[in-house]
């Protein structure tokens, strides 16, 4: 009896820890993929910015070349 209860102790330890893995395994995932479209986002705002920039600064030159 005592060694048939260790050793299902045993097999739900291992269960346990399967599972435990698994959910480890699914968050890291999710985290890069929340990383992942994080970066994409200030990839954008940042190229962005610089289309900004890039019009304003030829809105400069035009009114600059216009006097």
């Amino acid at each position: 009896m005592t060694k048939t209860m260790l050793m299902a102790a045993a097999l739900g330890v291992l269960v346990m820890g399967t599972g435990c893995s698994r959910n480890t395994r699914a968050s890291a995932e999710n985290d890069a993929e929340r990383a992942a479209e994080k970066t994409e986002d200030a990839a954008n705002e940042a190229g962005d910015k610089i289309e900004d920039t890039a019009e304003e600064a030829g809105d400069n030159i035009e009114d600059a070349t216009d006097n």
